[in-house]
C-alpha cells in the first residue's frame, strides 16, 4: 500500500470549507483504489491563531512540517490582521524555508467553464504559468527610512540571483520540451534596466540548451493585452514572482473565474514538501455560509495527485470538474448556481466514482 502523509493548514475564512471538499475527493479516490491511503495532520495556523497567540504559526512550525509528503493549504487572511503579516509569516515563510521556488498555475478553459471573451475557442485558452516563487520582487529586501518625517524614504529591492533566475527558466524549458509546447518569457526589460535585462539575458542563455523549444518574449504590459486579444499564443509561460502573481489572476478571469484557479508551490528536488492551494482569498464575508466555490481547491488536489505520481487520477479529477460544469446543475452562486460548497464536493466525488473504473482498467 502507498501511504501518503499530508499536512493540512485550513487557514481562514472559507479556507476550511473548500479544503474539506478537496480532501473529500482525495478520499474518494483512495477508497476506490485500495493501494492508496492518505493520512492528514491538521494545523490550526492562520489569522485566528494569530489573534490568540500573536503568531501566524508556531515557532517550530517549519520543523514540524518538513517530513510531510505535501502540504494542503486553504486560504489565509482576515480583517484585523495586516495582509503583509498573514502573507509573510505563514505562506511566504513556508515557500521560502522549503525552497518552493516553482509556482505552477494552470490557466485552462475547460468545457463548461464561463469565459468573458467573445469569439474565442475553448482550446485557445490553455496556458501553464511557471512563476519564480522564492525571490524577485517578493524577496523582502529593502528599508524604511525616516518614518513619519518629511524626508521619509521607502526602498523595496527586487533580488534576482543567477541561481534563482536560471533554475526557474530551465525548469520552464524542460516542461515545455516535455509537453511539446512553446515557451514564452514575460519581463519588463525596457524599464527595469537591471533585474529584467538580466532576466532576458538568462532566458536567452538557457534557450541555447533547448533549440527544439520555440520561444517568445514579451513585455508584461503587452503580455496582459495579448492574453485578452490573442490568448492562444501563450502555452508555457515563465515569469517573475510579481508579474506571475498579477497575470495569473487575469488568466483566472479568462478561464472561468477565481473559483477555478489552482496553484502549486513546488520544490522540484523534493528535499522539502511542496504545497498546494487554491489561489483565491479567504473571503471572510461568505465564510460559514456554504457559498464558497470549492473547485479551485479540488483542482489543487488534482495537482497534488500529479505531484505524488498519480497523474491518471489527477486527470480524472479534472475530468470530473469538467463534467460537473457541463451538467450545470450543481454549481455555487458565483457560477450562477444555487448549490452549497459541500453539494459541489459531493457531486464531484460521485462523478469521480463513476469514472474511476475505466481509469483503473487503463
Amino acid at each position: 500500500m502507498n501511504i501518503y502523509n499530508f499536512a493540512v493548514i485550513a487557514g481562514d475564512g472559507i479556507g476550511p470549507e473548500v479544503l474539506q471538499e478537496g480532501i473529500k475527493v482525495l478520499n474518494t479516490i483512495a477508497e476506490l483504489d485500495g493501494s492508496l491511503h492518505f493520512e492528514y495532520t491538521y494545523f490550526p495556523w492562520g489569522c485566528e491563531y494569530y489573534s490568540q497567540h500573536g503568531v501566524m504559526m508556531d515557532e517550530d512550525g517549519v520543523e514540524r512540517l518538513k517530513d510531510f509528503d505535501a502540504i494542503f493549504l486553504g486560504a489565509v487572511g482576515f480583517p484585523g490582521v495586516p495582509d503583509h503579516i498573514s502573507l509573510w509569516d505563514l505562506l511566504l515563510k513556508i515557500r521560502k524555508n522549503f525552497d518552493q521556488y516553482i509556482n505552477i498555475r494552470p490557466i485552462k478553459l475547460i468545457k463548461g467553464a464561463p469565459c468573458p471573451l467573445k469569439d474565442v475557442n475553448r482550446e485557445d485558452i490553455d496556458m501553464l504559468f511557471i512563476r519564480e516563487n522564492s525571490e524577485g520582487e517578493y524577496a523582502g529586501a529593502g528599508d524604511w527610512l525616516f518614518k513619519g518625517e518629511a524626508t521619509e524614504v521607502v526602498l523595496q529591492t527586487g533580488v534576482f540571483s543567477r541561481k534563482g533566475t536560471e533554475r526557474v527558466i530551465r525548469y520552464a524549458f524542460e516542461t515545455a520540451r516535455k509537453a511539446g509546447k512553446s515557451l514564452t518569457s514575460i519581463s519588463k526589460g525596457n524599464a527595469l534596466n537591471y533585474s529584467m535585462v538580466f532576466w532576458d539575458q538568462v532566458f536567452e542563455e538557457v534557450a541555447k540548451d533547448f533549440p527544439d523549444v520555440q520561444t517568445a518574449s514579451y513585455l508584461v504590459d503587452a503580455a496582459a493585452m495579448l492574453m485578452i486579444t490573442d490568448p492562444k499564443r501563450f502555452e508555457v509561460v515563465v515569469t517573475s514572482n510579481l508579474f506571475g502573481d498579477i497575470l495569473t489572476d487575469l488568466g483566472a478571469a479568462l478561464a472561468g473565474g477565481i473559483g477555478l484557479a489552482a496553484g502549486a508551490n513546488i520544490n522540484p528536488e523534493r528535499n522539502f514538501p511542496s504545497m498546494f492551494e487554491p489561489i483565491h482569498g479567504s473571503a471572510p464575508d461568505i465564510a460559514g455560509k456554504g457559498l464558497a466555490n470549492p473547485l479551485a481547491a479540488i483542482w489543487s488536489a488534482s495537482q497534488l495527485l500529479d505531484f505524488i505520481g498519480h497523474e491518471k487520477y489527477g486527470q480524472l479529477v479534472l475530468d470530473a470538474i469538467e463534467e460537473l460544469l457541463l451538467e450545470g446543475e450543481v454549481l455555487t452562486p458565483d457560477m450562477k448556481g444555487a448549490a452549497s460548497t459541500a453539494e459541489v464536493g459531493d457531486r464531484v466525488s460521485k462523478i469521480v466514482s463513476s469514472l474511476m473504473p475505466s481509469v483503473m482498467v487503463e
